[in-house]
């Protein structure tokens, strides 16, 4: 692959820098017509060019659209992926055996952490309360309300907005996250598959800073573009929607450059065949630290925690003996 210096004026918006502040890329792939499965949008027949780049430092791909999303996700070209299916889709979706759900093992996942760190921070004597940013579908707020939690479902698309409130019945807000005032505070905020479409994903991050209780944290997935490059170019995980396909460490970079700490952070692939980075985040600082020190000792003593101890380890190298 060659070696590229995007230069501002040829490369603006999310294409001038990567996140990681590196300005050298490798042309991975160009695109001259929609790959295999990707949703095709009216009006682009003719025009249809787009472009992957990988930042040589931090291995973050940058997605060239080639069109404005905006246009996409607009009027009658937002049918070509909604069309009048979504209750069908909705339907089908929680009808998936679990071990064919990315949901089923998303929400598990998300329990299980929830059950040791909200307990750790003395939450867990109430029911915890997560708001779903980019809800979708709203599969995932209908399944995580339906395991005892308050879940708020946050869509800027009105019909998406509409299906969380009739489907899931979940409190939702139609509304752009990154300006929205009024949501309150919450024990859990997700992202699923939310930054690779925004121009900045460290600036839509850092919103959720504002939004956590004391001891809570921050889920996200985000598609993993160096476990799908080595599939080649017809990955979803590089199709027309995505701004943005992560790395590792263009992950870790984001999740420090948004003002949180990451507690967990890893690659999978899904039940779907989906590529993806998950991670957990804290706020790096949280008050009464002698208090969540005691709580990560009894989570390591009584429960065996091995998540609880590596980040007991981080915060205290020379460990007190548990009173």
């Amino acid at each position: 692959m060659a070696e590229y210096e995007l230069a501002a004026p040829a490369r603006t918006g999310h294409l001038a820098r990567c996140l990681c502040g590196g300005h050298r890329f490798d042309l991975a792939w160009t695109y001259a017509t929609p790959p295999e499965g990707e949703t095709r949008y009216p009006g682009l027949d003719g025009r249809y060019h787009r472009e992957v780049w990988r930042c040589t430092a931090c291995g973050h791909f940058l997605i060239d659209p080639g069109v404005d999303l905006e246009e996409l996700y607009s009027g009658d070209s937002a049918e070509a992926t909604h069309g009048d299916h979504m209750r069908e889709t909705f339907e089908r979706l929680i009808a998936l055996p679990p071990e064919r759900s990315d949901n089923h093992v998303r929400v598990r996942r998300i329990t299980e952490f929830a059950g040791d760190w909200l307990w750790a921070h003395d939450a867990e004597q109430r029911r915890p309360r997560a708001l779903d940013v980019g809800s979708g579908l709203a599969v995932f707020p209908w399944a995580l309300a339906s395991e005892g939690w308050s879940v708020t479902a946050l869509d800027p698309d009105p019909r998406q907005a509409e299906l969380a409130r009739t489907l899931a019945c979940v409190p939702t807000v139609c509304a752009d996250f990154t300006t929205a005032d009024g949501l309150g505070t919450f024990d859990v905020v997700t992202l699923n598959k939310v930054l690779e479409h925004v121009p900045d994903p460290v600036m839509m991050l850092n919103r959720t800073t504002s939004l956590l209780e004391p001891g809570g944290f921050v889920y996200l997935e985000v598609p993993d573009g160096e476990g799908a490059a080595e599939d080649g170019p017809g990955r979803e995980e590089f199709f027309i929607e995505h701004l943005h396909a992560f790395s590792l460490t263009s992950v870790g970079l984001m999740i420090a450059a948004s003002g949180l700490a990451a507690l967990r952070v890893e690659r999978l692939r899904e039940p779907s065949g989906n590529y993806t980075i998950i991670a957990f985040c804290g706020l790096p600082e949280l008050p009464n630290r002698q208090e969540e020190r005691r709580a990560l000792r009894v989570l390591v003593h009584e429960r065996h925690d091995d998540a609880a101890a590596a980040w007991l380890e981080l915060d205290e190298p020379v460990r007190e003996p548990l009173d």
